[in-house]
């Protein structure tokens, strides 16, 4: 097993988590902590790959199934224990989002040789799924409110693809880009940092 295919299965295991935490939040039962651990865990990744038309990477490979059937479990068991460890939680929920950004920017960029485009389902990765776990657990989606999170994401992504432009290693590129969007976020996460919002507007 390579290092970057090591980090997407860590990426799966803690946005899985993430996604059956906000389950336990709401009082899902065992099947609902489930459904929603394998938003965040797949949902970007599974969008990507049919924008793309390529065969979905769950189904060619259910190893992401099985680590998102682990964290349902743990988290079912375990809740309390995990949720105290949420501020863990959120800085590994940044490397799975940095590691995300530019495996789904590698992948499109694969397919369609087109850079934007390649940004675009980096970011797609990286993002869609957690948005789709706080719609369907009827909260405001993270991506839309809170620290600087996408924009990481976008970073990241366009890091990557530059540095294959410019024909730099492959493992250049995805360290590069990885970093970026891990150090972006990261600082967003220590300092509080978010998008500037509208004049007037207090926050919810």
């Amino acid at each position: 097993m390579t290092l970057w295919a090591f980090l997407d299965g860590f990426g799966v295991l803690v946005f899985a988590l993430s996604g059956a935490l906000a389950a336990v939040r709401r009082g899902m039962d065992l099947f609902g902590v489930a459904f929603i651990a394998f938003l965040p865990a797949v949902g970007g990744g599974t969008v990507r790959d049919l924008v793309l038309d390529l065969p979905v990477f769950w189904i060619t490979d259910p190893t992401p199934v099985l680590l998102t059937a682990i964290a349902a479990g743990l988290v079912f068991a375990f809740s309390g224990r995990i949720e105290r460890r949420r501020r863990l939680l959120e800085w590994c929920d940044a490397v799975g989002l940095a590691v995300f950004c530019v495996l789904g920017a590698r992948r499109a960029l694969t397919v369609t040789d087109l850079p934007v485009v390649a940004v675009m389902m980096g970011v797609a990765t990286a993002v869609i799924g957690g948005l789709l776990r706080d719609v369907v657990c009827n909260e405001i989606p993270l991506v839309l409110h809170r620290e600087i999170y996408a924009t990481a994401a976008v970073l990241g992504a366009a890091v990557y693809v530059a540095a294959r432009l410019l024909a730099l290693p492959e493992s250049f590129a995805l360290a590069t880009g990885a970093g970026a969007a891990f150090g972006l976020r990261a600082t967003a996460l220590r300092f509080g940092l978010s998008l500037p919002r509208p004049p007037g507007r207090a926050r919810r």
